[in-house]
């Protein structure tokens, strides 16, 4: 027997490391999709690509062929499809990880004052949205509502809020330690939701964490209860204290686990 056509199955030291890169790169572009439209589409191409070389071992001939149409074609849509994605994407690439909200001096006063403002207006029965910038800029939306370079307290969250005030309906921005905007509309989900006690906040919510890394702080006018929402997922009934964990740790405290995600 002839070993030497067997010696591709014996990977070297940079055969290893190039695997290793390779499995990384894939697991972080599927974590960044993650929540995202983009991920039930990924998997559906996934399948297409099976299926294309199944059908080129079979020899189906017609199968390949249109196959390979579509992904020709196929790649100037998926620029079109993934859009946001690719944007913000760009986005992160583009800006610096040295300086975050969560490393700036000062961040903890700032959850605090907006874990304080969240309590003070699910007290007040006030409904209430607030969006804490992360690595993805939220410029975007800025222009939809009233710009601001106001210093964040949760006196004037709560002001802002305050039922028939000019800017309570939209969402408030916050960059930093700094509120950048107010009145701001968000895109709602882009997935369907089964659950349909949640009102335009929520889905609204639900949207901008689908398309930034954003992390949303919900108060619901009709139940007082606050939310959280993040990486696409949504967790009712949080208490002030987790509304702080959150903001400080910028991840899921042990305590909070969501109970909706878009699409269920």
């Amino acid at each position: 027997m002839n070993l030497e056509r067997f010696r591709f199955l014996i990977p070297g030291f940079m055969d290893v490391l190039e695997i290793l890169v390779v499995a990384y790169i894939i697991y972080r572009v599927l974590l960044f999709l993650v929540g995202t439209r983009a991920l039930p589409i990924l998997f559906g191409l996934l399948t297409l690509g099976v299926v294309y070389f199944i059908a080129l071992i079979l020899e189906f001939t017609m199968i390949t062929t249109l196959l390979g149409v579509v992904a020709t074609y196929g790649a100037f849509g998926a620029l079109v499809v993934f859009q946001p994605e690719l944007r913000h994407a760009l986005a992160r690439l583009g800006r610096t990880r040295t300086i975050r909200f969560l490393g700036q001096a000062g961040s903890e006063t700032v959850s605090d004052e907006i874990a304080a403002a969240a309590a003070n207006l699910s007290r007040t029965g006030a409904g209430a949205i607030i969006a804490v910038e992360g690595d993805v800029s939220l410029n975007d939306y800025v222009e939809s509502g009233k710009e601001m370079n106001a210093g964040v307290s949760s006196e004037l969250l709560t002001t802002i809020f305050t039922p028939y005030s000019p800017l309570h309906d939209g969402a408030v921005l916050i960059r930093g330690d700094r509120i950048i905007a107010a009145g701001c509309v968000l895109p709602l989900t882009q997935f369907p939701v089964e659950d349909k006690t949640l009102g335009t906040r929520h889905r609204a919510a639900l949207g901008l964490s689908e398309e930034t890394d954003a992390i949303i702080i919900v108060v619901s006018e009709e139940t007082s209860k606050i939310s959280i929402a993040m990486r696409g997922l949504l967790h009712r009934g949080v208490s002030t204290k987790q509304v702080r964990e959150v903001l400080v740790g910028r991840s899921w405290p042990s305590a909070v686990s969501a109970d909706i995600t878009a699409g269920d």
